[in-house]
């Protein structure tokens, strides 16, 4: 959260004439959609999110359960605010993203994490708009860019970027699945745009293509089954039942954005910071796998893949390795049951198991369980027994 004050004080300026100007210098900063509206728009959704909370559907994420209040209502974050600004920018790819599951000895890594960290990149265009806002109609203003209990979805939907659809995610009729969504709270009274309404219809794509069943019912999402849940957030052991399913995706899931309909309409990001980098389009998970804490964070500098960490990204790595039924893998396992992370020695140990026979890992277990001391590594070889 950013707050700015107002400086200066200028003549009265016609409203209309501001939300035009407003458009004008959000697209002259990068933006690609504007819209506006009242704080008091979202009621329907906070009661959903209680929902979703209640059933313990958001895991181990424990700070969207935190003071709920200040979540379902922007009021409850900030009393003052009379109207939000909600701005998306296109983060379109360039190829079909779901195309590299089919090649299994590589990594999937979600579009939105091959460039830039677009939290750095959309907080300065905020804090640049915020500024013009202050400059141009004295107020009061915060920005927000998924960093603070903003239903940014919800939000962008009542003011008209797009809806949400059966995923949960948003939908623009305009660029599809791919926008990266901010806010700016503001004490402005600005004119009010029309919610986008519901344009899903009976149509099934992303629910259906979801390989961990995460949506119990359209509209609604267990994060407890979500491939992006399980590769980010949870920092644990990946849960077996998901592992097989998981594939060659090693830092989110795109398969329900990708299999929407109105990607017919979506165009590719214009801005090049957010642009896959060719290291992270479709790399190997061999050369994934040996990278130590130094060479990850060289290759993930300004990404939001470094937030995980190495320990939790060559887990990922290896249940992808685990998956890609190419045992010439095998010996980037095998070596991993030495790393000093359980974590990887856990994920090695299952890996190593889908890739070799049997006996093998047998041979193995005997030796490993004698030095053995974390419980959930030793876990990992008992499933072998």
């Amino acid at each position: 959260m950013t707050r700015v004050d107002a400086s200066v004080i200028k003549p009265s300026i016609d409203i209309d004439e501001l939300r035009t100007a407003l458009a004008r210098e959000a697209r002259a900063l990068g933006f690609d959609c504007i819209g506006i509206t009242a704080p008091g728009t979202i009621e329907n959704a906070g009661k959903y999110f209680l929902e979703f909370i209640a059933s313990g559907g958001h895991g181990d994420m424990d700070w969207l359960a935190a003071q709920p209040e200040r979540r379902v209502d922007p009021r409850g974050l900030w009393q003052d605010v009379r109207s939000v600004i909600m701005l998306g920018v296109n983060y379109g790819p360039d190829q079909d993203p779901l195309a590299i599951l089919e090649q299994r000895t590589h990594a999937a890594i979600s579009v939105y994490a091959q460039g830039d960290d677009y939290h750095d990149l959309i907080k300065k265009r905020l804090k640049a708009l915020a500024r013009w806002l202050v400059a141009t109609a004295p107020s009061e203003v915060k920005v927000f860019v998924d960093t603070a209990a903003v239903m940014e979805k919800p939000l962008a939907q009542t003011a008209g970027l797009g809806w949400q659809g059966k995923h949960t995610n948003l939908v623009s009729r305009e660029f599809g699945s791919w926008l990266f969504l901010g806010a700016i709270y503001t004490t402005l009274d600005l004119p009010r745009d029309e919610a986008e309404i519901d344009h899903c219809g009976s149509c099934r794509a992303c629910l259906d293509i979801c390989p961990t069943a995460a949506f119990p019912v359209p509209y609604k999402l267990d994060a407890r089954r979500c491939i992006s849940y399980l590769t980010i957030e949870n920092k644990g052991p990946i849960p077996r039942e998901f592992r097989k399913a998981i594939g060659n995706r090693i830092y989110g899931c795109d398969d329900c954005l990708a299999a929407c309909p109105w990607n017919k309409f979506a165009q590719e990001g214009r801005e090049a910071k957010l642009a896959a980098r060719d290291a992270l389009r479709a790399p190997s998970l061999a050369e994934l796998a040996r990278l130590d804490d130094a060479a990850f964070r060289a290759l993930f500098t300004k990404s939001p893949v470094k937030r995980i960490g190495r320990d939790r990204f060559v887990r990922n790595v290896l249940i992808a390795i685990g998956n890609s039924g190419d045992a010439a893998l095998a010996g980037e396992a095998r070596r991993l049951l030495e790393d000093a992370s359980p974590l990887v020695r856990g994920a090695a140990v299952w890996a190593l198991g889908q890739l070799v026979a049997r006996d093998e890992c047998a041979e193995l277990r005997h030796a490993a369980l004698d030095k053995e001391s974390d419980e959930s590594v030793r876990e990992e070889w008992h499933a072998f027994s």
